[in-house]
């Protein structure tokens, strides 16, 4: 073992310790301090005036086909039942601002009391939400935040995992498994978006700070709608113009699939990729022991029973903490199926639990 891969190992144990007593390293969007899932909540008796009031809600998602947007709605249709509050639309914008926009339109005719969102864009769809809020409704974000929206003001809170530790949880999974050493590319999302851009400064600050035999040769960005496929090119690109190419990063789980496209037409068995999300593909190529080696998963299901009791701090006008955020999972191939159990609240499929054994 290698005098800087045993500095990598102490440095990932101590986040680990950190991740295990849910400090979290990222900030808000406009520089809030994040305020940890279990500092906030209601009382009983709150709880109990949210179901008097027959509130209404809406979803309205920048992008629904994945198994993060999935498992958000579940935790907050959950939550929403619980309390009583009807969800009355859940929409799909498909990575697309303006489709988004028309959404936010459609969704405000039915005048729901809640709308909990995720921006696609924070400037083309900034006057959409806007309206929303002029209209009175009370707003919770995931993850994005309209431009120039004020917390407290404009939206309630935003909801999100502590995506910078993710970033970093990724990239020391990443020099674990590259022994300290080697060359690596990184594919990004090629759009101003606030946690995908975190965690990509996460990724390259760790490794050019704390990994200095790791080189970052190459980087490019996809920008949807068809992320996997161009994550492959993009891949393909990478391992075409460095032959000594040891590992990609890739900023969440479906650009991921893209990646082990290309390593497979590669021939590339030996590609480290370690990623941010546990995606099906990515936590099934983890459990085999395949070229996945490492994943910083977020907690959907958890993050949108935050957003729904948020909401409920909105409706009854109670001041809410401007940012929440859950801590970082690092997720191994001998933790991926309880890692499962905990992102997605269920137990893990069939395919899964085969392939980790």
């Amino acid at each position: 073992m290698s005098v800087k891969k045993s500095v990598g190992r102490q440095a990932f144990a101590s986040l680990l310790v950190a991740i295990s007593e849910n400090k979290v390293l990222s900030v808000g969007p406009n520089g809030e301090a994040a305020t940890a899932l279990m500092e906030f909540g209601l009382t009983r008796e709150e709880f109990q005036s949210v179901r008097q009031l027959g509130a209404t809600a809406a979803i309205v998602m920048h992008y629904g086909g994945n198994d993060w947007s999935r498992a958000q709605i579940a935790g907050l249709r959950a939550e929403f039942s619980e309390m009583g509050v009807e969800v009355v639309a859940v929409t799909d914008a498909g990575f697309d601002p303006e489709k988004q926009v028309a959404d936010l339109e459609g969704v405000l005719a039915l005048h729901p009391d809640v709308i909990v969102s995720i921006p696609t864009d924070p400037v083309v769809t900034a006057d959409a939400y806007r309206a929303a809020s002029a209209a009175g409704v009370k707003l919770v974000f995931m993850d994005n935040v309209p431009k120039g929206a004020k917390a407290g003001v404009d939206y309630v809170s935003v909801v999100s995992t502590d995506n910078f530790g993710n970033g970093v949880v990724s990239a020391d999974l990443m020099a674990e498994a590259l022994g300290g050493r080697g060359v690596v590319g990184m594919v990004v999302h090629d759009a101003d978006f606030f946690v995908t851009r975190q965690r990509r400064e996460a990724f390259e600050a760790t490794i050019r700070q704390n990994y200095p035999r790791i080189t970052i040769v190459d980087e490019i960005g996809v920008a949807g709608p068809d992320f996997a496929a161009q994550a492959q090119a993009a891949a393909s690109t990478m391992l075409a113009r460095h032959a000594d190419l040891k590992g990609i990063w890739a900023v969440w789980d479906v650009p991921a699939q893209g990646v082990l496209a290309a390593a497979r037409m590669a021939g590339r068995d030996d590609l480290v990729v370690t990623t941010v999300d546990l995606g099906l593909s990515a936590a099934l190529e983890l459990a085999r022991g395949g070229v996945v080696s490492g994943i910083g998963a977020q907690r959907p299901f958890d993050q949108g029973v935050a957003e729904a009791e948020l909401a409920a701090y909105g409706l009854l006008g109670k001041e809410a903490p401007p940012y929440v955020v859950l801590p970082a999972l690092p997720v191994s191939r001998t933790s991926v199926l309880e890692a499962w159990e905990s992102v997605y609240h269920r137990l893990p499929p069939p395919e899964l639990v085969e392939a980790a054994m």
